[in-house]
């Protein structure tokens, strides 16, 4: 049974324009939402984030993509990755799919990146939840032209000082 989420997670209304859902497959899964969530809240965009599996709640997954206030879908999940593909069926919102490195890490890659024709989900790398939530603020930047701007400075900010990679040491 999927658990509630943890206050931290409870919808975040910023300015109550811009709507995006986050929806991860596990609650093991939440870590890397709130990577999401922080990216999003930082450009003001509003984030709901839910445990919904393809699989185990697929009425839920239902409900979540009939909501009319939602701009956009970010899609986590790991091993058959099947979530992204599964939101994507049910919307012609934009969706982003966030394999996640479970095991090998290349099924969930696979499954996200190789979707059938006529189900278009747009891919980030594997466990790259950041880069959902800047794909995702580009992406909603063309309806809210507020949002370009805030990304031009985050932008601005990365040729003062670029951000750390991976595994580099400070």
């Amino acid at each position: 049974m999927v658990r509630d989420l943890p206050k931290p997670f409870l919808p975040r209304i910023l300015h109550g324009v811009v709507k995006v859902a986050v929806l991860v497959g596990s609650a093991s899964d939440l870590e890397l939402a709130e990577k999401v969530r922080t990216r999003l809240v930082e450009f003001g965009i509003a984030c709901d984030v839910h445990v919904a599996s393809a699989h185990r709640n697929p009425d839920k997954v239902d409900r979540l993509t009939a909501d009319a206030r939602t701009d956009l879908f970010i899609a986590m999940a790991g091993l058959s990755a099947a979530l992204p593909g599964a939101v994507a069926a049910r919307t012609l919102k934009p969706v982003i799919g966030v394999p996640l490195h479970r095991g090998l890490g290349l099924d969930s890659l696979l499954s996200v990146v190789q979707m059938p024709p006529g189900v278009p989900v747009a891919a980030v790398g594997l466990d790259a939840a950041e880069n959902a939530a800047l794909l995702a603020t580009e992406i909603l930047a063309l309806k809210y032209p507020a949002l370009e701007e805030k990304l031009q400075k985050y932008r601005a900010k990365w040729r003062e000082e670029p951000p750390a990679l991976p595994g580099d040491r400070a």
